[in-house]
């Protein structure tokens, strides 16, 4: 990493300067560490005690975070759902809107900022607080670099989509959503880095007081955009636009007031224009991670608007898609966590803990998964009339059920074991496995079912849930055969980059 030329004096000294270090974060992995290492224990108690240490940390970290990622995902979702309520056309344009253009820009930047995860966490837990500011301001000039050309995409949404095979009326209808949605772009480009960076320090509750708030405000104006001034779904885009701007705008401040951050924050450094080509590679791993992800159900919802009688198949499977990232917010909670866990510790040098982090993260999801896959068919023939009063796709979505209940049930592993892929590092090859298992494998299969042995939106399903468990099974084999303690020695490796530019400053 080279150091830009034009930092001024006051900012080398700054840099210099020696930091006092974290006593929470020394506390918590020292501790746990320690208990994991204490040969006067036996193993198993060592492991009691250290299980119920980790699910502390775990809960303290995921509970927040399940609340922030829930309550942002209802703001996008409470949108569809009001325009639901208008008619079935509408659902469907929300729906493509939500789940096929805007989901495109959300993994992309969800992806790049995730990068911000992976350094900010291991430098955190090592204590070298001063970069993290840096990391912030850095994701957030080459996110919003990055969101220009999607600007384009959301112009030319409507040919987009007749070029992908869709009607000529829900192409029409999910472009005026669209349009609503282009000033979403930026501000996903300034939240992901910031919700990354509060994250690494274990700041989440502010985020969910935020969320909450936000949240109240959103569907007040979007009942006010719908139903008083009859703005349409050009006006349920806008409101949406409105809400995220808000978000971003509250946890910005909290970070400028608060002084939780007054070591990690301080202030805008020409630093973030330095190394910022090393820093774009980590970024595109962690797009590509995460892209090929996010556009595998967008896809999905791209390939079924082109089934027989669209609306109703699209109607029900957004239905289940909806429920669906529902309960995926609650692993994305832990995914957090997890991602938090295991790069502090790693950036510590605790590879006991880290691993431990790992078995305690993904059991938990699992355990909450199983319920709501519980609950899923219990209530199949009820789930869709919280999105629209059709009797058509109740029926259809209540058909789908048992393939939701598998979906919920891998969602309860897979992220949280991509939550520490990211707090490792290891976004490349996660990549190279999600291209294989949702492209080669996933899509493939699912059009032949759909189409060529006509089952429909269940088939097209089918081969979803196909490729997500190849995956699911190729990160657990992974995350069983880690060597932890090598993986603390690239963790080092990175932050060791840091030293070198500390050390060149010195020499100037």
């Amino acid at each position: 990493m080279e150091p830009s030329a034009s930092l001024d004096r006051g900012v080398k000294e700054f840099l210099l300067k020696p930091r006092k270090h974290s006593p929470k974060v020394v506390e918590v992995s020292l501790e746990l560490e320690e208990v994991l290492s204490d040969t006067t224990l036996s193993r198993r108690r060592r492991l009691q005690k250290g299980i119920a240490l980790e699910l502390q940390y775990l809960f303290r970290l995921a509970g927040p975070a399940v609340i922030v990622y829930l309550l942002n995902n209802v703001i996008s979702m409470s949108s569809q759902i009001f325009c639901g309520h208008l008619g079935n056309l509408e659902l469907a344009a929300s729906s493509l809107g939500n789940n096929g253009i805007q989901l495109l820009t959300y993994g992309v930047m969800l992806g790049m900022g995730s990068a911000v995860e992976t350094l900010c966490g291991q430098a955190y837990g090592a204590n070298k607080h001063e970069m993290l500011g840096v990391y912030l301001q850095r994701s957030t000039i080459l996110l919003t670099l990055t969101g220009i050309p999607f600007l384009t995409i959301y112009i030319f949404s409507k040919q987009i989509l007749l070029l992908l095979g869709q009607s000529k009326r829900v192409s029409s209808a999910a472009a005026l959503f669209t349009f609503g949605l282009i000033p979403q772009i930026f501000a996903y480009a300034a939240n992901f880095p910031i919700q990354k960076f509060l994250q690494a320090q274990s700041i989440v509750n502010p985020s969910a007081y935020i969320s909450a708030g936000a949240l109240v405000v959103h569907l007040f104006l979007t009942w006010l955009a719908l139903y008083v001034f009859h703005w349409g779904l050009l006006g349920a885009g806008l409101v949406l636009s409105l809400s995220w701007w808000i978000i971003v705008v509250a946890q910005f401040v909290y970070i400028l007031v608060s002084d939780r951050c007054r070591e990690t924050w301080t202030g805008f450094s020409t630093m973030a224009f330095s190394g910022l080509w090393g820093f774009f590679k980590l970024s595109v791993a962690s797009a590509v991670m995460l892209c090929l992800e996010a556009w595998y159900y967008q896809i999905i919802m791209l390939i079924v608007g082109m089934l027989p009688d669209p609306e109703v198949a699209l109607d029900s499977l957004s239905v289940c898609m909806t429920i669906l990232s529902w309960v995926f917010m609650v692993s994305v909670g832990f995914n957090a966590a997890a991602s938090v866990r295991v790069g502090n510790e790693l950036g510590a040098g605790h590879p006991k803990s880290a691993a431990l982090s790992v078995v305690i993260a993904t059991a938990t999801s699992l355990v909450i998964a199983i319920l709501f896959a519980i609950f899923t068919l219990v209530f199949r023939h009820q789930l869709s009339y919280a999105f629209t009063p059709g009797k058509v796709v109740s029926d259809a979505v209540s058909d789908l059920a048992p393939y939701l209940a598998v979906a919920i049930l891998l969602n309860g592993i897979q992220p949280v074991l991509s939550g520490v892929a990211v707090g490792c590092g290891w976004q490349t090859f996660v990549a190279y496995v999600n291209v294989g298992c949702y492209y080669i494998v996933g899509l493939p299969l699912g059009v032949v079912l759909g189409f060529k042995f006509n089952l429909g939106a269940k088939g097209v399903w089918s081969g979803m849930i196909g490729g997500t468990a190849m995956q699911t099974v190729i990160l657990i084999w992974v995350a069983v055969r880690a060597d932890w303690d090598k993986e603390v020695e690239k963790a080092k490796g990175r932050l060791d980059k840091w030293d070198d530019v500390k050390a060149q400053l010195c020499d100037e």
